[in-house]
C-alpha cells in the first residue's frame, strides 16, 4: 500500500508540473477537498481542477511539486500521509506562500483504487491562521 500511494503522489506531481489537469482528477475522490491556501478550500473534482489552473497561473505556469520525507498511517480503507512537500517555480521568491510545507493528505480505498480525499499541502500550519 505505501509504495502504491507513493507512486500515485509522484504521478500526481508530474501531472501538476505538466498541467495535465484532466488526468490529475483521476487521483481524487468525487467528493475530494483541496486546500488552495489558508482560508480557501474547494470541493469536488471540477472545482479542484479550476483551482489547479489558477495555481499554475499564479506560479507563471512553472510550478514543480516534489515530496521529501514521508510517513503513512493506515487504518483500514484510509491512509493519512504526512509529507514534506517542496515547490519550485520561476517566481518562487515573489510568492507569499511557503515553498516548503509539511503537508497532510488523506487517501481512501474506493472501488479497488487509492484516491485522494483531502489534499492539504499546508498541513497543520492552517492552525496558525485561526
Amino acid at each position: 500500500m505505501n509504495q502504491t500511494i507513493l507512486e500515485l503522489i509522484h504521478k500526481a506531481d508530474v501531472a501538476i508540473k505538466e498541467e495535465r489537469f484532466d488526468d490529475l482528477m483521476n487521483f481524487y475522490t468525487d467528493d475530494a477537498m483541496l486546500v488552495v491556501k489558508p482560508g480557501l478550500e474547494v470541493h469536488g473534482k471540477e472545482n479542484i481542477k479550476e483551482a489547479f489552473k489558477k495555481i499554475a497561473a499564479y506560479f507563471q505556469n512553472s510550478v514543480v511539486p516534489t515530496q521529501g520525507k514521508m510517513m503513512m498511517l493506515e487504518a483500514g480503507d484510509t491512509v493519512l500521509v504526512l509529507s514534506q512537500t517542496l515547490l519550485d517555480a520561476d517566481n518562487k521568491d515573489e510568492s507569499e506562500f511557503a515553498m516548503e510545507r509539511r503537508a497532510t493528505y488523506v487517501y481512501r480505498y474506493v472501488n479497488g483504487s487509492w484516491l485522494c480525499a483531502i489534499d492539504n499541502s499546508y498541513g497543520t500550519t492552517l492552525l496558525d491562521t485561526y
